[in-house]
């Protein structure tokens, strides 16, 4: 990261970066991409979590040489922060997911695709290159459809799968429902066109055209209590949600099924008992998340919840988190609080729309030098040396209080 580039007088901060976003997206998309559930205060808490806390800066320490690089999935990733896998990039820009793919690769940083992207796992991971690339993943009720995704993400060198925990039934995002939300004509869904119905009126229900009820139909429990799966072409309303999820059925079932090639980590815990359940259950790593304040409004805020699972694990195995992240001073916090790594989702998505590839650059490069910017000033040299002692938290007199 030695390379300087010129800043972009216009775009200096990632919320500058959204103010940008906001004006290049349309309503729909804009909405689609940043909105939380119901009114949205679990988004706003990922957010306002970061600000309970202040760093307690060292001096007189020799920082002259800051290396910023942490190793992940056997690769030195410049930073301590990777692209979140995020559905639909091409909402944001034309070249989508292949546009962060290939940012990611120029940075040096881990990237995340999500299962519903507009562009096949494939040729992201071409557009990747050898840098670490993982695949997230909706377990669907039948298994057949998840199976070919993992044989294909096996075979394009994926390095892991970030198995979504937190979406059993989906968040109400109200704007969605009032926008009716659907996937312009022209986009698509490729990881599953070659799956399920071929029908006319089903091709245009995987491209979110015409009503559900057409296409494709979500599971549901009859008045007998049996379950009766999704039917129709693989859309993100009637498959992604899998209320029959279990620890002791699935976790199990999905590390066979990725044997050795990927690990298997699970995205969406939130408490210390699922986190040591976690650990119980043999996964390669936790991901803290709220799925971005999209689901259970008033849940805990991700930093609220990752000194509670840090404890849990023990470093038995890495633990990362997401949500709220808008400054290298977030990362520095979330580090400082016992995070091996963090990602981020939204802030890639407004550098996506802002200016493509180049917005995707952009992003990733103020984060990095806030990074190294807050590393130098608190008097760390290397990621590694960040802990709670660099922390306080302020409590609701205003009073801070040592970790």
């Amino acid at each position: 990261m030695s390379e300087r580039l010129p800043h972009d007088l216009n775009c200096l901060t990632i919320s500058e970066l959204q103010k940008h976003a906001a004006v290049m997206m349309d309503k729909q998309t804009r909405d689609y991409y940043n909105e939380g559930s119901d009114s949205g205060s679990t988004l706003q808490e990922n957010l306002d979590a970061y600000a309970k806390y202040r760093i307690r800066p060292r001096v007189l320490r020799d920082v002259s040489k800051i290396d910023t690089s942490v190793n992940i999935f056997g690769h030195k990733n410049a930073i301590p922060l990777g692209v979140a896998p995020t559905a639909m990039q091409r909402l944001a820009h034309s070249d989508g997911e292949l546009a962060t793919a290939r940012a990611c690769k120029k940075m040096g940083i881990a990237m995340g695709l999500s299962s519903f992207a507009t562009t096949t796992l494939e040729d992201v991971a071409e557009a990747n290159g050898e840098n670490p690339h993982v695949l997230q993943l909706y377990l669907f009720e039948e298994r057949d459809h998840s199976v070919k995704l993992l044989k294909r993400a096996k075979e394009a060198g994926y390095k892991a799968v970030f198995l979504t925990v937190d979406t059993p039934i989906l968040g109400r995002r109200n704007l969605e429902i009032r926008n009716q939300f659907k996937l312009p004509a022209h986009l698509k869904i490729p990881n599953f066109e070659e799956q399920g119905d071929k029908k006319p009126e089903a091709e245009a229900e995987q491209r979110g055209q015409g009503k559900t009820r057409r296409g494709s139909e979500a599971g549901y429990t009859d008045s007998e209590g049996k379950r009766v799966v999704p039917t129709g072409p693989i859309t993100f309303h009637s498959h992604a949600a899998n209320p029959t999820l279990s620890w002791e059925r699935d976790i199990e079932w999905l590390k066979k099924e990725c044997g050795n090639e990927m690990q298997v980590w699970v995205k969406g815990i939130a408490t210390a008992e699922d986190a040591l359940l976690a650990v119980h259950h043999g996964v390669d790593g936790i991901v803290v998340s709220n799925h971005g304040g999209r689901q259970l409004n008033g849940a805990l805020a991700t930093l609220d919840a990752l000194p509670e699972v840090v404890a849990a694990v023990q470093g038995k195995i890495p633990v990362h988190v997401d949500g709220g992240i808008r400054h290298g001073t977030d990362v520095f916090k979330a580090l400082a609080l016992g995070a091996d790594f963090v990602w981020i989702g939204r802030p890639v998505l407004w550098g996506l729309a802002y200016k493509g590839q180049e917005g995707v650059e952009l992003c990733l490069r103020l984060l990095s030098d806030e990074i190294r910017l807050a590393m130098g000033l608190a008097g760390v040299t290397k990621v590694d040396e960040i802990s709670k002692e660099y922390l306080v938290k302020i409590d609701k007199s205003g009073f801070v209080a040592r970790l």
